[in-house]
């Protein structure tokens, strides 16, 4: 009997803290306000390969005896990263603000090669695969506008879109081709800023001194981020890299 009226009393007080609608710091009545965010983010690359990417003769390049000789595939896979950064809000309206939101962001980049045997040689050299990660630390300055719903107790949906820079501050040395000496040390490197567009959905849930908003977007290069530079095994294949991101952030106004 005492536990039924236990379980009754908590699910009472249960219904209650969600119909009671939170102050939210009364973040909503300033039309400037500023916060952070913690951000998960996966990236991968969509490869554009020049029309003749096969016939590349890998062997002018000097590769060890190991590597047969022509391609068989170029890919990248979703590579997973992190960043921290902070909000700056501006409201023009009710339902519609303006978002500044730098994030400091930790992530690799990963191309996935596979050699292949010569056709007709009968060598008998099994194929092997390459993966070329580059390290990057970047900074992102997304430029957003987020359209709200209305308020409904502690709960408000929206939808955010906008453009991003990106400027890389990863050290230079990490991907320096010209102190490589082995072909297959080589890096594709890529260019140090470029523009992306964006868009996503989230919620901001209202707590009482603050507000938190997770938010799932997904970004898209402008135009290609492969760097042009000397022509080497890796590089010469691809005709352009398009970046692209998943970020699920989490954000504290």
């Amino acid at each position: 009997m005492k536990m039924k009226l236990l379980l009754s009393l908590m699910c009472l007080l249960s219904v209650a803290t969600v119909k009671a609608q939170n102050w939210g710091g009364g973040i909503d009545d300033n039309n400037l306000h500023f916060g952070f965010t913690f951000q998960y983010v996966s990236s991968e690359y969509k490869i554009l390969k020049k029309v003749d990417w096969k016939d590349v003769d890998v062997q002018r390049w000097e590769l060890r005896s190991d590597v047969p000789g022509g391609f068989s595939s170029i890919s990248s896979k979703p590579s997973a990263g992190f960043g921290i950064g902070f909000v700056v809000n501006q409201k023009i309206h009710d339902n519609v603000d303006v978002r500044l939101t730098p994030i400091l962001v930790f992530n690799d980049r990963i191309l996935n090669y596979r050699f292949e045997e010569p056709p007709g040689t009968g060598s008998g050299q099994a194929p092997i695969d390459v993966q070329k990660k580059l390290e990057t630390t970047f900074v992102d300055f997304p430029l957003s506008l987020k359209i709200k719903s209305n308020r409904r107790n502690n709960f408000r949906a929206y939808m955010m879109g906008g453009v991003k820079y990106t400027a890389d501050i990863s050290s230079k040395k990490k991907s320096d081709n010209n102190n490589v000496t082995d072909p297959l040390e080589k890096f594709v490197n890529n260019r140090r800023n470029f523009l992306s567009y964006e868009a996503g959905l989230g919620m901001d849930l209202y707590f009482e001194y603050f507000k938190m908003s997770p938010e799932i977007k997904l970004s898209y290069s402008f135009d290609s981020v492969k760097k042009n530079e000397a022509p080497h095994v890796f590089s010469t294949p691809i005709d352009k890299l398009m970046l692209r991101h998943v970020t699920f952030s989490l954000f504290f106004e």
